[in-house]
Formats: structure tokens, C-alpha cells, sequence
């Protein structure tokens, strides 16, 4: 993340805080009180709790952050966490001037801060809180603390703030995604005839943590089969495979598919995969600084349109960071309902867009690619290049 020279107190200030005060400034929004952890990750510049990585409830409540952030007074911001996080955070200490370590659920902590906002004289007049993660017990106590404020979403103005990544996230988001590759490559060339789905998913999750990575999900398909969950399918001779991962290093995803086969593809799933090459690569070659977000499906979508099987040929292109379909969202049709706010934009460099193409083949299966690529001023860097044809299974047997 941008290293800001503004320091509060102790330490620089993880990300890019002008930034943020004009989105704030835009929206009208005075205070934001941040409650995910992906957004309390940003935010204090890569802390999380390990204690609560993967599970938030604790005893009869749950585990909430609450990173508060006032529009252009950085010095005010507090971080509430977890008793827990007390270590991580003797180790490595936030930038916030206020940080409190003594909470243990959704209730304790937002009332903490409350008492702080109080404390440090702030009296919002509209509060960006994240709706939806913000617990109904915790939204209660902020509500009766200030009764006349205005709520609105803060998703939007953070999405936005952390749409351009900075060259500390891209370099996490290169290493995420080589990362993934290469585990499929291992896993690929490892597996052979027999190996069932959930032989190829295990394998991979070891495979992903072994370089530093959080697994966080495989979808795959095996044979003619469209279904793409772990089972005890078998592969046999002439199976297709794709394989679809998504590994989280330091917060942030890398998400690929790529196709194998046990065999010899013939030609006509050399041409299935090769149209779908042609399509992706139609799709990334506008992708640079200033392009209007929408040029991307005006690349890719007609020749989708003009396919013989475009009645099964899916494409989408999406917004790629901590979280998968985050900003630039660029289509109000995909499988993941949101407004195509970002399609009448112009791209920014250090904006990352995963582009997607499949084929829903009722005969041969399913043939997938899905390439994750970040906007530069020049043009485009696809992190994760290789596997792109028919990957060999068992090679290494």
C-alpha cells in the first residue's frame, strides 16, 4: 500500500488519505466506521486477526473490528479489535493514534467506539458504516449513540478508494496469482487416471498453503460434466479437467482457470480453447489507463455474439483485489448482481480486472480461461500467463 508522508503520532499512514477525504468529501460522508476485516486490513495497512482469520464467532457473540476513519482528521482515527489482538499488535503497532484491544464481540467493540468518537469530540452528521457487515446488535448501539445522523453504505466509497492499487498490493496480487499457477501446474502434472475431484482439490490446497497462500476455493469439473464441486468423481482416459482457484496471499486474490486433459485433445477441443484464447485476448487488448471501461465488452462480447455456440459461451470481466467482483465493476449482467457504475469510467492505472471466458459444452464439458489483468498506463500486465492450452495431466508420474 502507498506509504503516506503524513504521519499521525507514530507511523506513516498505510494508504493514499486525500484520497479517500474527497471520496468522503463527495459523498457528504463525515465519519466512516469501518466492520469488515478486509476493509480493517486496508485500512491499518495489513493488520488482520489471526485468531479469527477464518471463523468470527466467539461464545454468544462474534468477532467485529471497528476501524474508525473522520473525513480529513487522519489524527483522530482509532482501530477497536479483538483482546487477542493485543499481541500482533505489541509486534507490529498500527499507524492509528487511538488503538484499543479489549473488546470481545459486536457489542463491546462498537460501543468502544463510540465512547472513543465521543471522547474525540466528533458528532457525524452522516456515518458511512458497511451494511453488510455490520451485525443488527452493533447497528443498534451506533444508531442510539447519534440518533439524527444520516447512514449511508460506505461499500461504494471504499471500493473506490481501493479500485487503484498501489505497487505494494500489485505485488502481492503477481505473487498470488504466479502462485496459484504454479500450484496447478503441480497439481496437474502430479494427477493421473483414477484421481477423483476431491484428490485434485486437496492436492491443490496443500499445494497453495506450501507457497504462503490461504486456499480459499477450487471450482472444478472433470469429463462432460458441468458440475463444478469437489466429488468423488474419477478421472478416466480422454477426461478434460479445468480448474478453477482462487489463493489469498496477504489479502489479496489470485483467481485463474486454466484446462487439462488425461491424453491428447483432439481438434475440436484444440478450436474450443483456441476461440476462447481469442476472445480473452480480444477482450484484454484495449485495457490501458484512460480507456472506458465498457471498451473491454465491446472487445470481447461481439465475438462471443458471432460464435456458433454462443448460445453456451459466457464472458465476463470483473473487478479483482481482496475481494473477488470488487471495483471496477464493469456490467449490471453478470452472475453477480451489481450496478455497472464503472463502465462509463475511464480505467486507472493500478486497476485489476479478471477476464473470463467459458463454454458450456454439452458434449465435451467444460472449457474455461480466466486471467487476471492489471491496468498500466501503457497498456496491460496479465499476472499468471502460462497454462494456457491443454495441460498435460500425470506428466510427472
Amino acid at each position: 500500500m502507498n506509504v503516506n508522508a503524513q504521519v499521525t503520532g507514530r507511523l506513516a499512514i498505510p494508504f493514499d488519505h486525500q484520497r479517500l477525504d474527497r471520496l468522503m468529501d463527495a459523498a457528504a460522508i463525515d465519519v466512516i466506521v469501518a466492520t469488515s476485516k478486509h476493509n480493517a486490513q486496508y485500512l491499518t495497512g495489513g493488520h488482520r486477526a489471526d485468531f479469527f482469520d477464518v471463523m468470527d464467532a466467539t461464545g454468544v457473540s462474534r468477532y467485529m473490528p471497528v476501524l474508525v476513519y473522520p473525513k480529513g482528521a487522519p489524527e483522530k482515527a482509532a482501530y477497536i479489535g479483538h483482546r487477542l489482538e493485543k499481541f500482533q499488535t505489541q509486534n507490529r503497532p498500527l499507524w492509528m493514534g487511538e488503538v484499543q484491544t479489549a473488546s470481545a464481540g459486536s457489542v463491546d467493540a462498537m460501543q468502544k467506539a463510540v465512547d472513543y468518537m465521543r471522547k474525540a469530540g466528533l458528532s457525524p452528521k452522516r456515518i458511512a458504516a458497511e451494511f453488510g457487515f455490520l451485525p443488527f446488535d452493533a447497528a443498534n448501539v451506533l444508531r442510539a449513540a447519534f440518533p439524527d445522523a444520516t447512514w449511508v453504505d460506505a461499500l461504494f466509497v471504499l471500493e473506490r478508494q481501493r479500485a487503484v492499487k498501489s505497487a505494494g498490493e500489485l505485488a502481492k496480487l503477481k505473487i498470488a496469482s504466479e502462485s496459484v499457477l504454479a500450484s496447478m501446474q503441480a497439481v496437474i502434472e502430479s494427477h493421473g487416471a483414477g484421481a477423483t475431484k476431491n484428490d485434485i482439490v486437496d492436492a491443490l490446497r496443500l499445494e497453495e498453503v506450501k507457497r504462503g497462500m490461504t486456499f480459499e476455493y477450487c471450482l472444478i469439473t472433470a469429463g462432460t460434466s458441468l458440475n463444478r464441486a469437489p466429488s468423488d468423481q474419477k478421472l478416466e482416459p480422454g477426461d478434460i479437467m479445468s480448474i478453477d482457484s482462487g489463493g489469498n496471499y496477504k489479502g489479496y486474490i489470485g483467481d485463474i482457470c486454466r484446462m487439462a486433459i488425461l491424453g491428447e485433445p483432439d481438434g475440436e477441443l484444440t478450436d474450443y480453447l483456441g476461440e476462447i484464447e481469442t476472445i480473452q485476448r480480444a477482450a484484454m487488448k484495449p485495457i490501458k489507463a484512460g480507456a472506458m471501461g465498457r471498451e473491454i465488452y465491446a472487445a470481447g462480447e461481439p465475438l462471443r455474439a458471432k460464435s456458433k455456440h454462443h448460445n453456451h459461451l459466457d464472458f465476463l470481466a470483473h473487478g479483482m483485489g481482496m475481494v473477488s467482483h470488487e471495483a471496477p465493476r464493469l456490467t449490471d449482467h453478470g452472475p453477480v448482481p451489481y450496478p455497472a457504475e464503472y463502465a462509463d469510467m475511464p480505467l486507472e492505472a493500478g486497476m485489476v480486472v479478471s477476464v473470463e471466458t467459458t463454454l458450456l459444452h454439452q458434449a465435451r464439458g467444460f472449457i474455461k480461461l480466466e486471467d487476471t489483468v492489471v491496468v498500466t498506463e501503457t497498456g496491460h500486465e496479465v499476472y499468471g500467463e502460462g497454462l494456457r492450452g491443454w495441460n498435460r495431466m500425470g506428466a510427472a508420474l
